[in-house]
């Protein structure tokens, strides 16, 4: 099937629940029951009507552990039953999500936000947003409005939530959300070089923060493993996104046009993101692609107080535009600011550098980008997803793919700009030379990529992609350097190793792979500090006082575990400088004193220390010692455990919580009949009064994965509740 096939077949089938939409909406107008739709809900008859209409055609199925499981006889009303079902889960999430992708978080959290909403509304104009809307085909606009439908309904029907501040959603703002990613494009725009560029106030800049010496990874692993490398000859699909904690729903979403989508997710949006159909199984990897840029402008200011820009030998006019933005003030009130934002043909201008202002260029095309997101859970094999891939509108995220055709891929992000290769794009390129100008996008066949590997699996943890499928991976020399600029990590060789170790995959297997133990940075980095000591010479106190600590390490075998005592003298040790002989030992010395001061011991178990907590339902939680709490084996993903958990001392606390890392965590096997296995951190809601809270704490601190209720007869038996939106 084609792209023009493929989206057809999807505008008619959404068509034709919209032409029964209409007709239903008449005739609950026309007086059919209300179905518990609020006063409220009753004063706009059209909005009532047509909410019923979608309530009374989803089902709502809530598994044993919280999960959603909607059924909905179109495409809409499938929409309408998962953000409904979301609402329900985290209303909280989805507003605040939208909060920051519409540019209006200062209006619930003050003045503070207003240089992170100025940066999205660089990008983000309403404006613009509702005129992309009206442009977008009518299918997407069909399923956007059921999107509105199902948030303003479950507000309706649910008086005790109070929005911060959206009560109302309209359909064109789907669409300033649209791809999925944890954290987009534009975070890469930096807020303290913006408000210094737009800071009208006086008010003293802080200086930028000094890079730490420690820094968290994001991103996420994803291996996709071919028949011809597993025992029962079924493809393979790992899906472990490491995300900040609760960024995402786990549900499943079903219609009689087709869809039958499973996996996480984003929040307020309405489409599966990371997760497999019956078909198709897609597992999505933050890419270290350069495919935004920064182009250093040359302004020529005139005599009547205009700006221009050299443009080759022409000079063009600045385009200017004003942003009017509201804040909260301290007095629970709202105020304004307006701000005058400048741009060129290459993008906004966000900050100056010596002398130039630098104009940020990204991908901006929120429908093709919504096509694309929605459109790829319904793909039924290989084909139809490059089909969709076609829109070229994924940005930031590899990724691996797996189908029940035994087909498997590594593909990187669609939206690639051809650039010419003499520029450094890492860096500021002269806005003036018209030959740093983006050249259109590569081909989808151009770029790095592994389709149906002679090795038998594909994968990815953020790393560089000329090692992503062994000796069938693409070569570096044959293709630009914008292609990579996150090179090598600890994770990629770990996984090399475990991938090319056996051809005999199970679920299992791969279960076990994604959870093993091996640190191979501290495999490396060890040795180098047990010969510092080895060095010293004999009487020497700091020798005599590390004697016991670096016999633990030197018989250590790198594995973490929660009973292990090593890892956690080699997590603080690590934590420190570690460049010369003089730091290593220092470190080390400082380690077991931390350890000695916090725990009574430098000897401590490293589930004592390393805490997965869930206390209360916000967004940012505070953490407790005294608190209840969960032992966490894994570590960070700096040290090459594939298995992340981003953890840390938190204000007050000893022991470190973890608020990243391993989230939703999957394992799909494509064969007749499709079978997979999940967990997610927590649980599903994130309400503390709710069972499923934290219910599933144990399971994911143990690598436990639970089967996964796909099929209607694997449902039966694991249902808490039925019911239909609304009541």
């Amino acid at each position: 099937m084609n792209h023009a096939q493929n989206e057809g077949v999807s505008r008619r089938r959404v068509l034709g629940g919209a032409a029964g939409l209409a007709a239903g909406v008449a005739a609950v107008a026309a007086g059919l029951p209300s179905g518990g739709a609020s006063a409220a809900a009753a004063k706009n008859a059209p909005d009532t009507a047509r909410w019923q209409w979608h309530a009374a055609h989803v089902t709502i199925t809530r598994d044993d552990w919280g999960v959603a499981h909607v059924v909905g006889k179109t495409d809409a009303d499938a929409v309408f039953g998962m953000i409904y079902a979301q609402a329900e889960d985290d209303f909280n999430r989805i507003e605040r999500n939208y909060l920051v992708s519409l540019g209006r978080l200062a209006e619930a959290e003050g003045e503070s936000a207003i240089w992170q909403d100025l940066r999205q509304r660089l990008y983000i104009d309403p404006d613009a947003l509702k005129q992309d809307y009206a442009r977008s085909p009518a299918w997407l606009r069909t399923l956007m409005q059921a999107w509105a439908d199902g948030l303003n309904y479950y507000l309706a029907t649910h008086p005790d939530v109070h929005p911060q501040v959206i009560d109302r959603f309209e359909p064109w703002m789907a669409l300033s959300f649209s791809e999925g990613s944890i954290g987009g494009d534009i975070e890469r725009v930096s807020l303290t070089q913006l408000r210094a560029f737009y800071d009208n106030s006086g008010v003293a800049m802080a200086d930028e923060e000094p890079e730490p010496l420690f820094r968290e990874p994001t991103g996420s692993n994803g291996i996709a493993i071919a028949p011809s490398h597993t025992r029962d000859g079924h493809a393979l699909l790992l899906i472990n996104p490491h995300t900040s904690f609760f960024f995402r729903s786990e549900l499943h979403m079903t219609s009689s046009e087709g869809l039958n989508a499973y996996g996480a997710a984003t929040w307020g949006q309405f489409f599966i993101y990371q997760g497999f159909n019956a078909n198709t199984g897609w597992m999505h990897t933050s890419s270290g692609v350069d495919n935004v840029d920064e182009f250093a402008e040359t302004i020529v200011a005139g005599a009547d107080g205009s700006r221009s820009y050299r443009y080759g030998a022409a000079l063009r006019p600045v385009t200017t535009k004003t942003i009017t933005l509201s804040y909260r003030t301290a007095d629970g009130g709202q105020a304004q600011r307006s701000f005058t934002t400048f741009a060129t043909h290459h993008g906004p201008v966000v900050r100056a550098a010596d002398g130039k202002w630098i104009a940020f260029a990204l991908m901006n095309t929120p429908v093709e980008a919504l096509q694309q997101s929605f459109l790829r859970t319904k793909t039924r094999d290989y084909a139809d997803y490059i089909e969709v891939a076609g829109f070229k509108a994924n940005s930031s995220n590899n990724t691996l793919f797996a189908d029940s055709k035994g087909e498997i891929a590594f593909l990187m992000p669609q939206f690639m700009p051809i650039r010419d290769n003499r520029f450094d794009y890492r860096q500021p390129v002269d806005g003036s030379d018209p030959a740093t100008d983006w050249q259109g996008l590569h081909s989808l066949e151009s770029m790095p990529q592994a389709v149906n590997p002679q090795s038998g699996w594909a994968y990815n943890s953020n790393n560089w992609p000329w090692t992503c499928a062994g000796p069938d991976s693409p070569n570096a020399a044959d293709y630009p350097r914008y292609f990579d600029r996150a090179g090598e990590n600890e994770r990629g060789p770990h996984a090399v190793q475990l991938l090319t170790a056996r051809n005999d995959f199970t679920p299992q297997t791969l279960r076990d792979a994604a959870f093993d133990s091996y640190l191979p940075a501290f495999a490396r980095l060890v040795p180098e500090l047990v010969a510092a000591w080895d060095r010293l010479p004999e009487g020497d106190q700091q020798k005599v006082k590390l004697a016991g600590p670096i016999g633990l390490l030197r018989d250590w075998d790198y594995r973490w575990g929660a009973d292990s005592t090593a890892t956690s003298l080699a997590v603080f040790w690590g934590a420190g400088p570690r460049a010369t002989d003089v730091q290593r030992l220092a470190s080390l010395e400082a380690a077991v004193d931390r350890l000695t001061e916090d725990f009574g011991s430098w000897q401590v178990p490293w589930g004592e220390i390393n805490r997965f907590q869930r206390n209360d339902g916000a967004i940012s939680q505070t953490f407790d010692d005294a608190k209840p709490s969960t032992p966490v084996p894994f570590t960070s993903a700096t040290w090459g455990s594939l298995a992340s958990f981003g953890a840390a001392r938190r204000p007050g606390t000893k022991r470190f919580y973890g608020t990243s890392g391993n989230t939703f965590v999957a394992i799909v096997e494509f064969g007749p009949r499709l079978r997979a296995w999940a967990v997610r951190e927590g649980g599903e809601s994130g309400h503390p009064d709710s069972p499923h809270f934290k219910d599933q704490a144990e399971r994911y601190a143990s690598g436990n994965l639970r089967p996964v209720y796909f099929y209607p007869e694997d449902l039966e038996g694991h249902i808490e509740r039925r019911y239909k939106p609304g009541k």
